[in-house]
Formats: structure tokens, sequence, C-alpha cells
């Protein structure tokens, strides 16, 4: 092996890979992204964690409802689970807006971003008041007591989220403040971003993905033929091989 050759080698064999964090979006749970993980690894290192509130996990009392506050957290946690190592951040939908407000706290060790069914900065205030009463309006009316019930395992994110966590990130994801402070993060990124949608996803429509992609300066975005708001679940095997194969060109 020539002498350039075995140091393009030695660089990659020491430069540790990345630790990919999964962030889930509202009312679900770390467990929506058990498909796709069991896809990625064991060719990289993947963290799952419920968000405060939601899931198993406990909200704090200190940590607000807000998409800043769980920015702030997520940012530490991550660092944590990372132990020095890169990080990438994957976030579906509202958790996608929960990483553009963690990505700067974590400068230098974040590597990348990877948004799937995350769009808006576009303030729409009759549709988000719909979305608001809607939202409000299962949070009080859900059946939580079926959330014991072995044949409802798999939905049972929704029927346990904390309420004050689910009607809080509801409220401030969609307001107007939040809503167009999406943009200005997007541009903020320092990193490379990957961008996907499901070309039938009817809560998060390809054009709004688009429109705050733009903002990003090194953005890569890719319609998913038939998929919806759920691909992880739908082609988990699609997924993973779009990912990965993005994660491969992001710089050693």
């Amino acid at each position: 092996m020539a002498v350039a050759g075995w140091g393009l080698f030695m660089a990659a064999a020491l430069s540790p890979r990345p630790l990919l964090v999964f962030l889930h979006g509202w009312l679900l749970s770390g467990r929506l992204w058990q498909p796709l993980v069991k896809e990625l690894e064991p060719q990289w290192d993947c963290w799952a964690p419920d968000l405060p509130g939601f899931g198993d996990r406990p909200r704090p009392r200190q940590l607000q409802p807000t998409l800043a506050s769980f920015g702030r957290w997520l940012a530490e946690q991550a660092r944590h689970q990372a132990a020095g190592r890169p990080l990438v951040l994957v976030g579906h939908s509202l958790g996608g807006s929960v990483a553009l407000h963690a990505a700067a706290g974590l400068e230098n060790q974040l590597v990348g971003l990877v948004q799937i069914a995350a769009g808006g900065g576009v303030f729409q205030p009759r549709v988000f008041a719909r979305v608001r009463q809607a939202g409000a309006a299962f949070i009080s009316l859900r059946p939580r007591w079926m959330a014991d019930l072995p044949a409802l395992e798999a939905i049972r994110g929704p029927l346990v989220a904390e309420e004050r966590a689910a009607r809080g990130l509801l409220a401030c994801s969609t307001n107007r403040g939040a809503v167009r402070q999406l943009p200005a993060l997007t541009a903020a990124l320092q990193v490379p971003s990957l961008w996907l949608v499901g070309s039938a996803d009817r809560v998060m429509e390809p054009r709004y993905v688009s429109h705050l992609a733009g903002y990003a300066a090194q953005h890569e975005l890719e319609v998913l033929p038939g998929l919806g708001h759920l691909p992880m679940r739908q082609d988990p095997a699609l997924l993973a091989e779009r990912i990965s194969t993005w994660l491969q060109t992001l710089p050693g």
C-alpha cells in the first residue's frame, strides 16, 4: 500500500464513527425508531431515547415543555451519551424542531443532521389553531387506561404522554414566534443536512419540507415515492439505505 493510501486508511480507522441520536415526534416515543435502528446496526451506533414526558421517560419538573428547553436537554444528554464521539441528530416531525434547537449547543461535536418529515417555517394561523384544538381534544379524551392492554402496546405512546408536556410542546411548536424561528435555526446550521419526506405525507407535505430545507446551506432533499408520515415504519430498509449512504459522505 502506498504511503498516501496508508495514511488515509489509518485516519479512517482512528476516526470514531458518529453516534446517531434519533428524536421522535409529538406524542410518540423512542420505540418508533426500532425497525430503522435494527437496519442501521451494527454498522452505525444508534441511540433513540424517549423525550422527557413521553414514552417511559418522566419530565423533570425544571424542564419546561418548550422547544428551546427540550433542545437544551437534548444537547446535554447527547453529549453525555456520545462520550466525546461526533454526533448526528436524526429528527422526525416535531423531533426535527427539537434537533434544530439542540444543534447550536453541540458546536463542533455535531457533524450532520437528518430531518425526516420535518418542515415548516410558514405560519398559518387558522391551520395551526385547528391543530391545537384537535390535539387538545385528543389529550383530554384519550382513554389512558387502555395503555395497559397488551394488544395496544404498539400504540402506547399517545396514551401515556404527560399532559403538560404534550400540551406545552403542541402550543409552542404552533405559535407565531416558534414557527418563524425555524428558518433562522436552519440557516445557522454549520453542518451538512439530509431532508427526507414521503410523497404521500399528508401531515407534513413535501413542499413544507422543501421550503425549510432551502434555508440550509449544505443540504440534500429527497422525496420518497409512495411513503407517508412514518417512513421508518413503512419501509425501514429503504430509509436505512438512504441515510447510510449519506452518512458515508460526511467529512471524516
